[in-house]
Order: structure tokens, then C-alpha cells, then sequence
């Protein structure tokens, strides 16, 4: 097609594009109201969800990027690189940044489920602060803190280390990595089954069937304070002993052969080895691996919840936030606990990212 030819179609083909992208507007609109609606199947939702998710965003990207291509060349190439980061950035405004926002302004307000926001002020804050739950709640966050990333990076960095050494390295890393692959509210039911006390009737719990057939009387661990607190650490651990031996594992893998074997030629032991060469050499990931874990136990609340649901003393920051806000329908000193939870997770999140830069 000639130029003279281009340019007299492209008013026809800017106002193509810009009817389908309205049509494609058009339905993503609908489709989002028919799968909000609780009479529709559950079969065609899925459906509607995969094409118009799928399809249909891939048609807007090629729709947009068309519409761009009949500009000037200077027009193009200043919007185009704007029409694939304008999406990426409405689901991080719509999902993050409002919600953020908008969780810190009803924290300032006494505002209960159906009513309006009323009294501005720090009284939730006050009132957080006052209540003897969030100290409990606080010192088992710091007992999460402490422990999880501890014995999690301590034990993944040993696995990384011993694991490199034998020939079954694949299969073993697979099996200790394997508890990733399941979500935390599955691995607590899992665990439930472990610490599962039964009042009367046959003791299906592992650690009771255990403890009944050597001869002892059942134990209701989950109960057992301050212990149970542990037990509950234990699962986390568990899960993030993997993620951190997969990451470990790299960085020992990197270390360089000679500076172990010039270590070996001074008469360095594997122990000194270890603490004296592997470990500072590898000190950068170690410290972004916990900070991590550090996050992500700032804001544990899957496990409690399906564990104890924060009875016997075990609750968390998060999961008073929950009962304040979905509970109790206290949404102004739920949204307040939250604003704790992201002012803890936020230099924790910075001093990753800097690390990860640095790296």
C-alpha cells in the first residue's frame, strides 16, 4: 500500500481503533458484573474469566497499539511505551495505592460497619494501645520475628551446604522445597492433623497417636502456653526452610573452588570453612533471604487464623486487624492496626529492595 494510501485511511483506522477499544471496554464492564453476580454459574464464570482476562486484554494491547501506530513517529514512540506500563500501573493504583491510602484515612475515624465515618481524630490508635490483646499480640509477632527467620535461613543455609556434597542433590532439594508448593492454609491443616487433640474417641492427631501408643496421656498442644506459640512457629518454618535453601544454595554454589581450596591448603577445617569463608561470602544474601521472611512474618495471619483463630494467647497483629474488621465491624481500629502492620513492614521492604539493588 502507498503512503498517499496510508495516510488517507488512517482517520478511518484511528476511529476503528477507538470503537473497538470503547466495545472492548464495553465488555470487560460486563463481564465484571456478571461474575460478580452470585446466580450465574460457576462454569461460565470461569469461562468469561479466561476469555475476557485473556483475550480481551490481548485484543485492547493490539487495539491500543494500533490506534498509537497511525500517529506521527514522534507521538508513537513517546506514548507506545506508555500503553503497555498504563495497565501494570491502574492494577497497582487500583489494588495497592487506593487501597493504601484509603486504609489510612479510615483509621483517623470512628467508623463501624454500616455507618458513616465520624469523630477524626488518633482515638483509634489510643485505643489499640490501651487494649492488653495487642501487647499479647505484639510480643508473639516478635516471637515470630525472632524465630522463623533464625532457624528457617539457619537450617536452609545448612541444607544448601550438606545437600551440594551428595549425589542425590536434585531429589533432596526437591523434597525439602516441596512444602513451598503449598499454600499456608493447607499447611495448617496439614499440621492441624499433627497437633489434632481429641477429647474422647481415638486420638487421630500424630503426635497423640504417638505419645497414646508409648504409654502417655494425650496433650492438647495448641493450648499449652506459652508453647503453643512455637508449635504454630514450627509450621512456618517448615514452609520457608525450602525458599530459603533454593536462594542459599545459588549463592554457595557461587562461591569461588579456589578460595575454598586455598582455604583447605592452610589446614582450614570444613567447620572454619563454613563460618570463616562460605558465610561471609555469601552474608549479602543471607541478610535479603531473612529480611524476606522478615516480611512476610510481619504479616502472618493464615496460620493463626486456621490454627487457633488467635485463642489460648496466640494471636498476631493481623489477625486482631481481621477480627476488628470483618468480625466486630470496628473498621476504623481495624484499618488502624493495618497502618501498624505496613509502618513495621515498611523499612524492612526498603532495606530489602536496597540490598537487592546492591546485590
Amino acid at each position: 500500500m502507498s503512503d498517499a494510501a496510508v495516510v488517507k485511511n488512517r482517520p478511518l483506522q484511528i476511529v476503528l481503533s477507538i470503537a473497538v477499544a470503547a466495545l472492548l471496554i464495553a465488555i470487560f464492564a460486563w463481564s465484571f458484573n456478571f461474575m460478580r453476580n452470585e446466580d450465574a454459574p460457576k462454569f461460565l464464570i470461569a469461562v468469561v474469566a479466561l476469555v475476557v482476562g485473556v483475550g480481551g486484554i490481548w485484543a485492547l494491547y493490539l487495539t491500543v497499539d494500533n490506534l498509537i501506530s497511525q500517529l506521527p513517529i514522534r507521538a508513537r514512540d513517546l506514548l507506545r511505551p506508555y500503553v503497555f506500563i498504563t495497565p501494570a500501573f491502574l492494577i497497582l493504583f487500583v489494588y495497592i495505592i487506593y487501597p493504601t491510602i484509603r486504609t489510612i484515612w479510615i483509621s483517623f475515624f470512628d467508623y463501624t460497619r454500616g455507618g458513616t465515618p465520624t469523630n477524626f481524630g488518633l482515638q483509634n490508635y489510643v485505643a489499640a494501645f490501651q487494649d492488653p490483646a495487642l501487647l499479647i499480640a505484639i510480643r508473639n509477632n516478635i516471637l515470630w520475628i525472632v524465630f522463623v527467620p533464625l532457624f528457617a535461613v539457619s537450617l536452609g543455609l545448612i541444607i544448601a551446604v550438606l545437600v551440594d556434597r551428595i549425589k542425590w542433590e536434585k531429589f533432596a532439594k526437591s523434597l525439602i522445597f516441596l512444602p513451598m508448593a503449598i499454600s499456608f492454609v493447607g499447611a495448617s491443616v496439614i499440621w492441624r492433623f499433627v497437633y489434632y487433640f481429641a477429647t474422647y474417641g481415638n486420638q487421630i492427631g500424630l503426635l497423640n497417636a504417638i505419645v497414646v501408643g508409648l504409654g502417655g496421656d494425650p496433650v492438647g498442644w495448641l493450648r499449652m502456653e506459652p508453647w503453643n506459640n512455637f508449635f504454630l512457629i514450627v509450621i512456618m518454618i517448615w514452609l520457608q526452610t525450602g525458599f530459603a535453601m533454593v536462594i542459599l544454595s545459588s549463592a554457595v554454589k557461587g562461591v569461588p573452588a579456589s578460595l575454598l581450596e586455598a582455604a583447605r591448603i592452610d589446614g582450614a577445617g570444613e567447620f572454619r570453612i563454613f563460618f570463616q569463608v562460605i558465610i561471609p561470602y555469601v552474608s549479602g544474601t543471607i541478610l535479603t533471604v531473612t529480611t524476606t521472611i522478615v516480611i512476610l512474618v510481619l504479616k502472618i495471619f493464615d496460620v493463626v487464623f486456621v490454627m487457633t483463630s488467635g485463642r489460648f494467647n496466640t494471636d498476631v497483629v493481623a489477625n486482631m486487624m481481621y477480627n476488628q474488621m470483618f468480625t466486630r465491624g470496628q473498621y476504623g481500629r481495624g484499618a488502624a492496626l493495618a497502618v501498624l502492620i505496613f509502618i513495621a513492614v515498611t523499612p524492612v521492604m526498603i532495606r530489602n529492595i536496597r540490598n537487592m539493588n546492591e546485590a
